[in-house]
């Protein structure tokens, strides 16, 4: 009888030697491959996107200590954790559940009163929550509808807080991708720049 010992040997030793092997590449040069080339293209982001006080890729809610929003400042669009990064995720509504179409009844009626919009004037994404909970943009159609507001509570001319929203307004993600957006995060931090340097 022929002993298999040795054929079960040099399976176990290519096995093994297999895992170096993509260890080594698969854990250890391919991840230094991308920080690499991340570092040198795409650095800002690879670092996090850091803003004085915290990332551009973060939303952040613009309220006073009892949650009620700020009316010197652009609005985010509602977030489900309230801009938690440790609550992140949506609320889970669907289109037809009775509770996402009060709490949009709602949401519009004090969007369009703190605004001083109509109603049928407010932007969409001020109404519905994002997917992620911590989405830092906004349509531009939602940021324009606060510049009077904000222009006003500030003693700022509408025309420069206007011309403020169109210089933070991105286009379309290689130009075909997604909706053109505005970072409130990001606007908000050029609007105080422009109070201050007033």
């Amino acid at each position: 009888m022929v002993s298999r010992a040795p054929a079960a040997v040099r399976q176990y030793g290519a096995a093994f030697r297999a895992l170096i092997l993509f260890t080594l590449v698969l854990g250890l040069a391919y991840p230094l491959v991308l920080t690499g080339v991340s570092q040198v293209a795409f650095a800002r982001q690879a670092n996090g996107s850091v803003l004085d006080g915290g990332s551009s890729l973060l939303g952040q809610s613009f309220t006073d200590a009892d949650g009620n929003p700020l009316r010197q400042w652009f609005q985010p669009r509602p977030s489900a954790g309230g801009y938690d990064p440790s609550a992140t995720g949506a609320s889970n509504l669907g289109p037809n559940s009775p509770d996402q179409a009060k709490l949009v009844a709602e949401r519009r009626a004090a969007v369009a009163e703190f605004d001083g919009v109509e109603e049928a004037d407010v932007a969409p994404d001020a109404l519905t929550a994002s997917g992620s909970g911590l989405d830092p943009h906004i349509s531009p159609e939602y940021a324009r509808q606060q510049v009077r507001r904000v222009a006003e509570a500030r003693g700022l001319p509408v025309d420069e807080v206007r011309a403020l929203v169109a210089a933070h307004t991105q286009g379309r993600i290689l130009g075909f991708l997604g909706e053109d957006r505005v970072n409130v995060v990001e606007l908000n931090i050029a609007l105080q720049d422009l109070s201050e340097g007033r």
